[in-house]
C-alpha cells in the first residue's frame, strides 16, 4: 500500500477505474462488472476509482454493490464532484456522452460549495456507503473560476470535517492540474491519458512539479482508451477514432514488445508506473479476465532491451523508459 500525502489514505500500486462498469462504449450485465470488481480483489487490487459521470451513476452503483461483500477498512474508494445529475424527462440513450445507458438523467456542471455537498451525498447513496476516501474535482477544464474559488474550498471543508479523507482533482490534461498542485493543498491529483507511450506531457510539468510538491500522482488512462492496450485500425484513441498515425506507432511499438518476448500491454503500464511521482496506476477493465490480463501484464518485469530498441528507432526519447 501507498499512501497519499499527509492524508494518511492509502492505494495499490495498480487500481481498478470503473468508467467500463457504467457500460463504456457497450453495455455489460450485473453480473459480468460485479466479476470485474471479484477478480480485482483476488489479485490485490484495494484502490477502486469512480465517478456519477460513468454512466450516469451506474458505476458507482455496481462498485458499491460488488463492494458490500468486503469489510470497508480493507479498501480504498474514489469518487468526483462536479457533475451533479438530475432527472431527465426525455428518452434516448447517453450514448453521445459514451455511455450504453437509458438517458435518465442528465449532467449540469457545478462546482459551487452547494453542488459539491449535493453530488457527493448521492454518490454515497449509489454506492451505498458512509463515506468515499478520496474525492476529485472532475474535468474543471471550462469552469477554473468556479473549481478554484468554490469547490476546492469546499473540498478542503469536508476534508477538515473528517467527511473525506483525501481530495485532489481528476482531468484529461496536466497543465491545470500543475496549477492545483501549485496553489492548493491536494492531496492527490489524477492525471488521465497524459504519461503513456503515446502522450508524455504531464512529464514536462506536472509530473516534476507533483514530485517537487510531495503530491502524489494517480494515473488514468495509460492505454489512451484503448489504442495501447489492442492497436488495430479501429481502435479509439482519447475516446475518439485513433488517428492512423498514432495506430501505426502503435503497432510499431507492439512489434518491438514481440520481439522481446513482452506485450505492448506490460509496457504500457510499466512506463506509466515508473515516474517516482506516480504512486497507482488505474487499469480500466470491463470484465474478470481484462482484470487478470491487467494484474499479470503489470507484475512481468519488461525487458530492458525493448527500451533500448524503443529509444534507438526514435519511438521513445532516449531520457525516457521504464528500465
Amino acid at each position: 500500500m501507498r499512501t497519499l500525502g499527509r492524508s494518511g489514505v492509502e492505494v495499490t500500486p495498480l487500481g481498478l477505474g470503473t468508467a467500463a462498469l457504467g457500460n463504456l462504449y457497450t453495455p455489460l450485465d450485473d453480473e459480468q462488472a460485479h466479476d470485474a470488481v471479484r477478480a480485482a480483489w483476488q489479485r490485490g487490487i484495494r484502490y477502486f476509482d469512480t465517478a456519477p459521470h460513468y454512466g450516469l451513476g451506474l458505476s458507482e452503483r455496481r462498485l458499491g454493490a460488488a463492494l458490500r461483500q468486503y469489510d470497508r477498512a480493507h479498501y480504498t474508494v474514489s469518487t468526483k464532484v462536479g457533475r451533479r445529475l438530475e432527472t431527465a424527462d426525455g428518452g434516448g440513450d447517453d450514448l453521445a456522452h459514451g455511455f450504453a445507458v437509458p438517458a435518465t438523467h442528465r449532467r449540469v456542471w457545478d462546482f459551487s460549495a452547494d453542488g459539491i455537498r449535493r453530488t457527493l451525498e448521492a454518490s454515497l447513496t449509489r454506492l451505498g456507503l458512509d463515506r468515499v476516501d478520496v474525492v476529485y474535482l472532475h474535468d474543471p477544464d471550462d469552469h477554473a473560476e468556479q473549481a478554484f474559488r468554490e469547490g476546492y474550498p469546499a473540498l478542503e471543508k469536508l476534508r477538515a470535517e473528517g467527511v473525506v479523507g483525501a481530495i485532489g482533482a481528476g482531468m484529461n490534461q496536466a497543465r491545470m492540474l500543475t496549477r492545483f498542485v501549485r496553489d492548493t493543498d491536494v492531496d492527490v491529483v489524477l492525471c488521465a491519458g497524459r504519461y503513456t507511450l503515446l502522450d508524455r506531457s504531464a512529464a514536462s510539468e506536472l509530473l516534476p512539479t507533483a514530485a517537487e510538491h510531495g503530491v502524489p500522482v494517480v494515473l488514468g488512462g495509460v492505454f489512451n482508451s484503448g489504442l495501447l492496450a489492442d492497436p488495430a485500425p479501429d481502435s479509439t484513441y482519447n475516446y475518439a477514432r485513433a488517428p492512423q498515425e498514432l495506430v501505426a506507432r502503435a503497432l510499431l511499438m507492439k512489434s518491438v514488445a514481440e520481439r522481446h518476448g513482452t506485450t505492448l500491454r506490460a509496457a504500457a503500464l510499466a512506463f506509466s508506473a515508473a515516474h517516482p511521482a506516480v504512486v497507482c496506476v488505474l487499469a480500466g477493465a470491463r470484465s474478470a479476465p481484462e482484470v487478470h490480463d491487467c494484474a499479470d501484464q503489470f507484475a512481468v518485469p519488461v525487458p530492458a532491451g525493448f527500451w533500448q530498441e524503443l529509444r534507438e528507432s526514435g519511438l521513445l526519447p532516449r531520457e525516457e523508459s521504464a528500465a
